[in-house]
């Protein structure tokens, strides 16, 4: 793979958890001078479940995100945020649950600060020893501007395996001598592996010569298979029909839609008490500050362009069905409605839909009808995004760019090749990814 690996993450997991153990005992060395195993096996059972906690909050931290795994200039600043909140956990912990009969103040500190070293010292030393890979010299033949991203990419950051020491463009083809200067540049560069538009009926002709090349132990990869292993979407370029053919199935998954139904309604049913709470305080401020309508109900197109309504704490002036990206100027945000968006609690209501089953949890973002009618007349297969349920967060909407206000044809167009390469690799193990990225991004204030 170019990317880093699963294999890699799994190393840092490992690496993580050896640290934290390796932590409590040294706290307990510096505490009191000596190692007792009664007293560590006393620690140990609280602690563990800690690690546990702790673990999940450096995944949503982002620490085993395959972007992030090898940046030690930011690493040091994440670390710490990191385990600023697991103190708190720790802390709210061993005050509320008294049950393992210890509270260790002082054990806790020292411990968080000699965890905070030792992950630190495996992350940014000891684990590049163990992760460093030899870079591949590598051939790319492919054209247009995903081409020339993935190159871009791959080049210009030291996580890849690979270095693309030369390049192909296929619009140029019939301009290259390609015996005299691409086999000679394949030989005397080492190269190793080619990354190749094998879709592209410009190829044709220099496949004769690339077959060769197997027997000099030339590996080959899918140009677009490294694109989306890189940028976790789809590269609009190759949509066609045969890639939905080959790629979209609505085959019932049991096992998948049952786990996926499970969490919406685990998820949901205690969340609803979120605006049960808001209602009256909501309800209060809304009528002294214009005496209007508690709720706004949003069409949206669902699931096989079924229209549905979303429900959520009314946050404008005018309580439209449209969305406030076609509203006039007199539609304009209320003081209520501003710390209703800024504080995410407007968006509880919708909880409802999930519970119903109106949309999920996690899938594309529902659009406004009028919106789809622009869309799916300029953006080429657009309406595949609702052959599946849609979500209150999705895969676009932790790693893409998207709009929030207005109908913008460049950025939606980045959104569907997130969706569909969402609806292509969808799984209960990457709605939980999305689902725990979520919690990130709204701790974090950045919304979805």
């Amino acid at each position: 793979m170019v990317a880093p690996n699963r294999s890699e993450r799994w190393l840092l997991f490992i690496g993580d958890v050896i640290a934290f153990f390796a932590s409590l005992w040294l706290m307990l060395l510096v505490r009191y001078g000596s190692f007792d195993s009664e007293l560590f096996f006393q620690h140990l059972a609280p602690f563990s479940i800690l690690f546990v906690v702790w673990l999940i909050v450096f995944f949503i931290a982002g620490l085993y995100e395959k972007h992030t795994v090898i940046l030690k200039s930011r690493l040091p600043s994440i670390l710490f945020n990191t385990l600023v909140v697991n103190t708190v956990l720790a802390v709210a912990f061993f005050y509320f649950i008294p049950y393992f009969g210890i509270t260790p103040k002082t054990n806790l500190f020292i411990y968080l600060a000699i965890s905070f070293a030792l992950i630190l010292l495996w992350r940014i030393y000891a684990f590049p020893l163990f992760g460093t890979r030899r870079k591949q010299s590598a051939l790319l033949i492919g054209s247009g501007a995903e081409m020339h991203e993935l190159r871009d990419e791959v080049n210009n950051n030291s996580r890849y395996s690979v270095q693309f020491v030369s390049s192909i463009d296929l619009d140029a083809i019939d301009q290259l001598d390609f015996q005299g200067e691409v086999l000679d540049t394949i030989y005397s560069q080492g190269i190793q592996l080619i990354a190749i538009d094998l879709r592209s009926e410009k190829v044709s002709p220099v496949l004769p010569h690339l077959y060769n090349l197997i027997f000099s132990k030339v590996r080959f990869i899918d140009m677009y298979k490294i694109y989306e292993d890189i940028f976790d979407r789809v590269p609009l370029s190759l949509l066609q029909y045969n890639w939905f053919l080959e790629n979209i199935s609505l085959a019932p998954k049991f096992t998948y839609d049952f786990l996926k139904r499970l969490m919406d309604i685990l998820i949901s049913v205690p969340l609803l008490i979120v605006p049960l709470l808001t209602y009256p305080c909501a309800a209060i401020a809304m009528k002294l500050e214009d005496g209007g309508e508690i709720f706004s109900h949003q069409k949206r197109l669902g699931r096989n362009n079924k229209q549905i309504n979303l429900v959520k704490f009314r946050t404008m002036t005018v309580g439209n069905d449209r969305g406030d990206w076609d509203a006039k100027n007199y539609n304009r945000v209320t003081k209520v409605g501003a710390f209703l968006r800024k504080t995410r609690l407007d968006e509880f209501p919708q909880l409802w839909n999930v519970l119903k089953g109106d949309i999920s949890l996690i899938g594309p973002r529902p659009e406004f009808p009028e919106a789809v009618k622009q869309y799916a007349k300029e953006i080429s297969y657009y309406n595949v995004r609702h052959l599946i349920k849609p979500g209150l967060s999705g895969w676009a909407q932790i790693y893409g760019e998207h709009p929030h206000h207005g109908v913008d044809m460049t950025m939606t167009k980045n959104k569907l090749s997130y969706d569909l390469y969402y609806i292509k690799n969808r799984s209960f193990l990457i709605d939980l990814k999305i689902a725990l990225h979520t919690v990130r991004e709204l701790v974090s204030r950045k919304g979805v």
